[in-house]
């Protein structure tokens, strides 16, 4: 008779040796095994075991208050090194959460490498090849000639090189063997065969199950609930069971951050359209929508955290739902991508990938058009969004971010010209600012190069930057005002609030005046031609 692979949280968290490397399948509030992490926590505090692991997420493992997932783990003596994609963000308002304090203050060894890079490194564990060759991250904080993917000053080992191969220049991020795998699904059968019926992504679940299987190593996998063995119809199964080693049964667990369950997040229902608020009208809804402006129907569109995760409401508001495509790096395609607690899952998703295989996606520019925030913009057009030490934790790191824009044909940043107490509104189509931001956004020098204007211009990249009161575009001499909105001053509100000379283009023209009234715009979309517009 077949042993059982069902233990509980208490054993599960007592088979992690001490110096592990752990992986864990995880994204921002989305299939977090959070009630694994908290037993391996709970454990190190009354026996002091596990010690000194490697913890390894390729996308943040927790919500953005960063009260679980990772900083379950964030104890003294139990994490020796943390490479992770993201990390969660924390609030402005909130003291740092507890994983960003130990990075901080010196206390691990962190590293920060790309989404996508980290899933495919394990895929080149799992194969025994050593280590992944790509131009992902190559000019940014990734690259060795800036900060080589370091977060703080505790790291004592290069984990990127520069390298030739075949008469032209890579980055090379050496494969990291895998002890201990600790993934998510939402039911498992008696043999470990293990299904995502209620999963909103699945994010690389596969990926590292192999690299810590093939690697010797153990496979803890967190479920909702049990099935008999067989009971699973094959075509469901996500993770067959001879990856699995033992189970834990969580049915308490979360769909996503804050969401109990909602059919509509992992495709076995369509919610109606009307469920969904329109965006409310200020500011943000003005940059969303003029980002909303420079798509063409037909284009698949990759989106990023903030306020360009508004632009599907922008569109679906406008009769628009279905006109573009929208993908996410946790996998999902199409639908209407959520915000806030549960961005990274979309409702009504048309398909679900495996975020590894949307990584290949982005990675190789299979995509149109992506919308991303920006922290921080220098002359040239380099971006930061990984790295603010002003408040460390309200940035969650490169995440796909870098994966994304190094393929992307297409980039529009969005997000306010100034920070940090920004007072504006829109009156009578016009734009009213009444408090400006204490911190300049366009800026001389930049914290971390998390996009590289330098090489965009080389890649033939179009760049624009979309802030409430102008649009910018990058040439070969830098950016360059295109766009005023209306109400705003070009001296006093554009020029004077950058710390940087930004150029201004001989034919500014204003922004559309339909996007700063609250009723609908009447948007139509022109046809996207051909696959490589």
């Amino acid at each position: 008779m077949m042993a059982s692979k069902l233990i509980s949280l208490g054993e599960a968290a007592k088979l992690i040796p001490d110096g592990a490397v752990v992986t864990v399948s995880s994204s921002s509030g989305v299939a977090c095994p959070d009630a694994t992490l908290r037993s391996i926590g709970d454990h190190f505090r009354r026996t002091g075991s596990p010690r000194d692991l490697t913890a390894i997420h390729p996308i943040a493992a927790g919500d953005m208050y960063g009260i679980d997932g990772v900083n379950h783990l964030a104890q003294q003596g139990l994490l020796k090194r943390v490479i992770v994609g993201s990390l969660p963000s924390g609030t402005s308002s909130m003291e740092s959460p507890p994983i960003w304090r130990m990075i901080i203050n010196d206390e691990i060894e962190a590293y920060n490498l790309p989404s996508g890079v980290l899933y495919h490194m394990h895929r080149e564990a799992a194969a025994g090849r050593p280590g992944l060759l790509t131009r992902v991250g190559w000019d940014t904080v990734v690259d060795p000639i800036h900060r080589g993917a370091k977060m703080n000053e505790r790291d004592c080992e290069d984990i990127v090189r520069r390298v030739e191969f075949d008469g032209e220049d890579w980055l090379y991020y050496k494969s990291i063997p895998i002890d201990v795998a600790i993934i998510r699904a939402t039911t498992a059968d008696e043999r470990g065969n293990l299904s995502m019926e209620h999963e909103g992504s699945y994010l690389g679940a596969v990926d590292q199950a192999l690299a810590a299987h093939n690697n010797g190593g153990i496979v803890i996998a967190q479920v909702k609930r049990m099935a008999q063995a067989g009971g699973l119809p094959a075509q469901s199964i996500r993770v067959p069971g001879t990856l699995v080693d033992y189970i834990v049964l969580d049915p308490d667990q979360l769909q996503a951050s804050q969401t109990l369950y909602d059919p509509a997040i992992s495709g076995e229902v369509a919610a109606p359209l009307s469920e969904f608020e329109p965006v409310e009208w200020g500011v943000g809804k003005v940059i969303a929508r003029r980002a909303a402006l420079t798509l063409l129907e037909g284009e698949t569109v990759n989106l990023g955290f903030g306020i360009s995760a508004l632009v599907p409401y922008i569109f679906l508001e406008e009769g628009l739902h279905g006109a573009a495509t929208w993908v996410i790096e946790q996998g999902a395609v199409g639908g209407l991508p959520l915000r806030d607690f549960a961005f990274g899952c979309a409702s009504n998703p048309e398909a679900i990938l495996p975020s590894p295989d949307q990584f290949t996606f982005f990675q190789g520019g299979g995509f149109d058009r992506s919308l991303l925030s920006f922290v921080e913009v220098n002359a040239a057009g380099s971006v930061n969004v990984s790295r603010l030490s002003a408040i460390p934790h309200i940035t969650s790191g490169i995440g796909g971010f870098i994966d994304i824009t190094t393929g992307a044909r297409n980039i529009v940043f969005s997000g306010n010209f100034t920070a940090g107490g920004l007072q504006a509104t829109v009156e009578n189509g016009r734009l009213q600012i009444q408090r400006e931001g204490r911190f300049k956004k366009f800026v001389p020098q930049i914290e971390a190069q998390t996009f590289s204007g330098a090489m965009a211009l080389q890649r033939g990249q179009t760049v624009m930057y979309i802030t409430e009161r102008c649009v910018m575009e990058l040439d070969e001499n830098g950016l360059t005002i295109t766009e005023i909105a209306p109400g705003a001053r070009l001296q006093e509100d554009v020029l004077d609030q950058a710390a940087i000379a930004l150029r201004v283009s001989p034919d500014l023209r204003q922004m559309p005046a339909a996007i700063f009234q609250p009723e609908p715009m009447l948007l139509q979309l022109a046809p996207k031609v051909n696959a490589r517009q």
